[in-house]
């Protein structure tokens, strides 16, 4: 029996201590070294790769595989398919970090005989992809699959948000209504519904109990842009809502908006307010952001 596996350079320096009284004189090119284990011969090559040779082959392999984490890891692999490989319900949301420019939340229902189409299309969480090709993929998911989206002014979350919600309050509110919605229309069968956690679960119905509808049985997981092509396709057409809303505020401003909140963003609330009035901000900016603060000591009325 022969088995082949790849460790970390960790793993190796405790596999040349483990077999340094069993190892063979001769040397060999590209192998580090060769070593006897009772009934398995074990060799090491500079490539990292070790193969196990013998009667025990596939027993020593998986004692260094479990070492070297490769047993947790596969399980972890295998969770991630299982996400991804799936009929699901998942949604995401984009502009929480922008000064301007709106929130957007959007739940989409992806049928797993779909999955090959979005793999093809290179479907994945909107911040690894440019605006430019989310804003020629996105229509092709939209005409492809189901989806509820939900966009917020930021006058309207300047109105929220002086009620004393926070952040994570008005999102799970949105991402509540959109999934609640999507729920309802959907007539298929579906493996989950995934949203991305950006806060624990007990948190997160705490935020929306006194919703008239609440959606459950929601599997909450990190990174599940990553692992799930609901969530992923909700990130992308969420991004797309808000690069168009975006657009629209900027032609409207005749002023071109930057995205994200930094140094830029604040000359740019500047010029808002020194052509508009300081009021225009709470239609067009998030005034909880520390851009407000800085924006409004540098304007001379």
């Amino acid at each position: 029996m022969n088995i082949v596996i790849k460790v970390s350079d960790e793993t190796k320096e405790k596999m040349m201590k483990y077999y340094a009284s069993k190892k063979r004189d001769k040397e060999i090119p590209y192998v580090v070294f060769q070593a006897d284990d009772e009934d398995t011969v074990i060799t090491m090559y500079t490539s990292g790769k070790v193969m196990f040779q013998g009667v025990s082959a596939d027993v020593d392999a998986s004692m260094w595989k479990e070492i070297d984490g490769q047993a947790e890891r596969k399980e972890e692999k295998e969770q991630e398919n299982k996400y991804h490989d799936c009929s699901s319900i998942g949604s995401d949301e984009v502009g929480t970090g922008d000064y301007f420019g709106p929130i957007v939340v959007t739940a989409s229902f992806v049928k797993k005989e779909d999955v090959s189409f979005l793999d093809s299309l290179g479907v994945k969480d909107s911040k690894k992809m440019t605006d430019d090709v989310i804003l020629k993929v996105a229509p092709q998911i939209a005409k492809r699959i189901q989806y509820k989206s939900i966009l917020l002014t930021n006058e309207e979350y300047n109105k929220h948000h002086q009620n004393e919600n926070n952040m994570n309050k008005i999102k799970a509110i949105m991402h509540n209504k959109v999934l609640y919605q999507l729920v309802q229309e959907v007539k298929e069968p579906y493996d989950y519904i995934i949203v991305d956690e950006f806060a624990r679960e007990k948190r997160y119905y705490e935020y929306i109990q006194d919703a008239k509808n609440i959606q459950r049985g929601i599997t909450f997981m990190t990174k599940a842009e990553d692992k799930n092509l609901a969530v992923a396709c909700s990130s992308i057409i969420s991004r797309y809502l808000f690069l168009k809303e975006f657009d629209r505020m900027s032609d409207q401003l005749h002023i071109p908006l930057p995205k994200g909140a930094g140094p830029n963003v604040d000359k740019i609330g500047e010029e808002i307010v020194d052509t508009y009035g300081r009021d225009k901000l709470r239609e067009v900016a998030k005034l909880n952001f520390k851009n407000t603060e800085r924006i409004l000591k540098t304007v001379i009325f």
